[in-house]
């Protein structure tokens, strides 16, 4: 029998080692959902992938891809790096930019935006140990609690992606 994690889904998913040290099992598992997101979005078109959920609700699922794009950089630049990284898809005059105006996006724009929030959220990660810190609202926040708090994001957030993928085109799945 192989050490080597079955996949799980399409073939680049995998289910996270049921044995492993901390770290491994975190990262596994956000990366298990980053993956799970993106599955969602496979074989959709523009339109498709811009298509809302139920009025009054503007979630779409380019909508939930610009939002992680914002939540990966907020917790890992912001929070963990102090970088000054502003707010990509919304300001104060639009809140929900990320869900509401999306109308006009590319969608090939927007999906690379969020793979290069990932990739800067990884290797600002991997220079780190879990218990490295940055500052939240002024408060220490750990790397170790941005992973868990990642992994509830996204878990949550693919909740809804499975209802909208379903209301689209049927197609289901976890």
């Amino acid at each position: 029998m192989s050490d080597e994690p079955e996949p799980y889904g399409p073939d680049y998913r995998f289910e996270p080692a049921y044995m492993s040290g901390e770290r491994e099992m975190l990262e596994g598992w956000l990366e298990f959902h980053r993956q799970t997101l993106r599955w969602k979005l496979e074989g959709l078109d523009d339109q498709q992938l811009k298509e809302r959920s139920v009025p009054p609700s503007t979630m779409s699922l380019l909508g939930l891809v610009r939002h992680m794009a914002e939540v990966e950089r907020g917790w890992f630049r912001r929070t963990l790096a102090g970088e000054d990284a502003p707010a990509m898809f919304y300001d104060d005059e639009s809140p929900d930019g990320d869900f509401d105006l999306i109308d006009d996006a590319v969608v090939s724009d927007d999906l690379a935006t969020w793979q290069s929030q990932i990739d800067a959220a990884r290797a600002i990660a991997a220079t780190r140990s879990l218990d490295d810190s940055g500052l939240r609202r002024a408060q220490p926040c750990s790397l170790r609690w941005i992973y868990v708090h990642m992994i509830e994001e996204y878990a949550r957030h693919n909740g809804h992606a499975d209802l909208l993928r379903e209301r689209i085109d049927g197609a289901t799945g976890d």
